[in-house]
């Protein structure tokens, strides 16, 4: 409740105002050019007028020639008098003009930045057309607010599947346990079997979360050597085979490139698997998933391509975002934890390397490609 009238206070506080400074700036210029054209004019005019006066050649007396000089000097003094106060009422009044709309435009960014710090990220300003300085101003606080809403949007729905993750296998262990307690179940295999999945994958998400947020913080140390693209598709297909085939999902390898890159080979190992479970996840028995590797340029792209569920186009730019998941694509009961994407990405991003995900939508399939610098001779 204090958190805005504080924000208006200091918004009104600290001196004169915005318009008022420019405006107090405007006039101590007029009045010093006034000042100086005075000095200016009374300084040289006179002396001008005379010697022009005594080049005509016409002969004046004594009192003509003082009246001639005081006339000249009250036309002078009215005419300058005239053109100053005109010209300084015409630029206090053009100074006056912008700086309001100046200040409505401040006033507005400020308001908006008041609002959002309190969380109302759907606020948008207006382009205030003063100038492509101000108009990019606007554009830009108006993409950091969007920014911001997807961020919040994100870490709210992150916040919630965190809890569902942990729920669910806490619920496991707690029922099993009472179970245990009152004598309902007995400690037997199929038991434990039930109490070390769910211990399973409670550790599991522990250590995603661990190592995303290692990556992204850069503390995740990466050895690299230089690594034929074969011998680290092989290594994946072999790890993925055993799920492959209990599935019933045809799993090619295709390797068109001997172009060594510098990879870190634990850490690839876990990329690629990650890519390859995520499309054993949404790649119905039958279908196909294939892991390939070719040279395009300088870089060196490993292709995890499958004929899947797919993914609409909407949800593609935050695939890789904690915790987020594609509804119709990627369901809690699939057994994803909505991080392996994400861990792949900082993994990848550690190794100087990036990662894309492209889907014709939903019902044909997805395809992500990890682009990594090719070793140069």
């Amino acid at each position: 409740m204090g958190g805005r009238p504080r924000a208006r206070d200091a918004r009104r506080g600290g001196g004169p105002g915005l318009g008022a400074r420019l405006l107090v700036a405007q006039a101590l210029v007029l009045g010093a050019g006034a000042l100086t054209s005075w000095v200016v004019a009374t300084a040289v005019g006179p002396s001008i007028f005379r010697t022009h006066v005594r080049m005509s050649g016409v002969a004046h007396s004594a009192a003509e020639s003082e009246h001639v000089n005081e006339a000249f000097a009250t036309a002078l003094l009215i005419s300058l008098v005239v053109a100053l106060l005109t010209s300084a009422v015409l630029a206090l009044a053009v100074t006056w003009y912008f700086t309001r709309r100046t200040q409505r435009s401040i006033a507005q960014v400020t308001t908006a930045a008041t609002e959002i710090a309190h969380g109302n990220y759907g606020l948008r300003i207006p382009a205030p057309s003063l100038g492509r300085e101000f108009d990019t101003l606007a554009e830009t606080f108006n993409e950091l607010a969007h920014r911001l809403d997807n961020v919040e949007t994100i870490r709210r729905r992150m916040l919630g599947d965190l809890a569902h993750e942990m729920r669910t296998p806490l619920a496991t262990l707690d029922a099993h346990i009472e179970a245990l307690e009152d004598g309902v179940r007995e400690l037997d295999q199929p038991t434990l079997d039930v109490l070390h999945a769910s211990s399973h994958r409670l550790g599991r998400l522990a250590e995603d979360i661990t190592a995303v947020t290692l990556a992204q913080e850069g503390a995740i140390q990466i050895r690299s050597v230089a690594t034929a693209p074969r011998q680290l598709t092989a290594a994946a297909v072999r790890a993925a085979g055993d799920r492959y085939t209990s599935k019933g999902v045809i799993l090619t390898e295709d390797v068109t490139t001997d172009v060594q890159v510098n990879v870190d080979s634990e850490r690839m190992a876990q990329i690629l698997g990650n890519l390859l479970d995520n499309a054993l996840r949404h790649t119905p028995s039958g279908a196909e998933v294939r892991l390939s590797a070719r040279s395009i340029g300088n870089v060196v792209a490993f292709v995890v391509a499958d004929t899947g569920a797919g993914i609409a186009p909407e949800h593609l730019p935050y695939l890789f975002y904690r915790f987020y998941r594609v509804d119709t694509a990627r369901s809690r009961d699939r057994g994803g934890s909505g991080i392996g994407l994400t861990v792949t990405k900082a993994l990848v991003q550690a190794h100087g390397g990036r990662i894309s995900a492209e889907s014709g939508g939903p019902g044909h399939g997805a395809t992500f490609t990890v682009t990594l610098p090719a070793v140069t001779s």
